[in-house]
């Protein structure tokens, strides 16, 4: 597997590892090409199951942690019984303990890594998590864990601004007026209709959290069918995968 295809997170934090995966690497076949890394939506079992594999070798030794992600704002804390424990209904996760990964899992939804010494977490963000407050609630829940307010993120690759099409629900789950939204965060594209920059909303509550630094954000999913999965574009599609552990 050619894992330089892969996206390479930047967290200036010493001893973390961290990667998100593209399409590229895998067993799948259409339309879940190559490396599809969620089971249960279609694609051949035995091929995810080989995907995944493939995932945990490039982890350095850790094990990563899938969660049943729900677009909510619940965060777990995990040990290393959590690899072989029933999966969390969550769609964030942190840990101070090495060997393990979180991990979450997305095709259009933002992916959001976190950093600080003496631990890491994983956020799934989309818009519905994201209004919600899981970023909000993951770095609430690093800070405690670790007893550091200094936390770095990260933003992996989502649906951007030029493709993520939506109506008043989403503005008024942000609290924008869509009589007068901001058209930075949300453009105007036709009658009842807003271009939404998920990366934007998710600075937005990152620095309000006091984060400090972000990166990444800078990908967009539904723009570049060759190198990523996206689920608006193609709906019958695989998931990559995010994840940061503790080396």
């Amino acid at each position: 597997m050619r894992h330089f295809e892969w996206l390479r997170p930047e967290l200036p934090v010493p001893g973390v590892g961290a990667l998100m995966t593209t399409r590229h690497g895998g067993a799948s076949a259409a339309p879940f090409d190559n490396l599809n890394l969620k089971h249960g939506i279609g694609d051949d079992e035995a091929a995810v199951t080989r995907n995944q594999a493939l995932f945990t070798e490039a982890l350095g030794g850790a094990q990563p942690v899938w969660l049943n992600q729900v677009h909510g704002t619940r965060v777990v804390r995990l040990t290393t019984a959590d690899p072989q424990a029933p999966m969390h209904d969550a769609d964030a996760s942190l840990t101070t303990e090495r060997g393990i990964a979180c991990t979450v899992q997305v095709a259009d939804c933002l992916p959001v890594l976190f950093a600080a010494r003496g631990g890491v977490a994983a956020a799934h963000a989309g818009w519905r998590g994201l209004a919600g407050g899981v970023l909000e609630a993951t770095v609430a829940a690093l800070r405690e864990a670790t007893g550091t307010d200094e936390v770095h993120a990260w933003l992996g690759a989502c649906i951007g601004p030029a493709h993520f099409e939506v109506g008043e629900d989403v503005l008024r789950a942000f609290g924008a007026d869509p009589a007068q939204p901001d058209p930075v965060r949300f453009r105007p594209a036709q009658p009842g209709k807003w271009m939404a920059d998920l990366p934007q909303l998710a600075r937005d509550r990152l620095h309000a959290c006091a984060i400090a630094s972000t990166g990444g954000g800078r990908w967009c999913t539904m723009a570049d069918a060759s190198r990523f999965f996206s689920f608006r574009r193609d709906r019958v599609t695989g998931r990559m995968a995010a994840a940061v552990w503790r080396v």
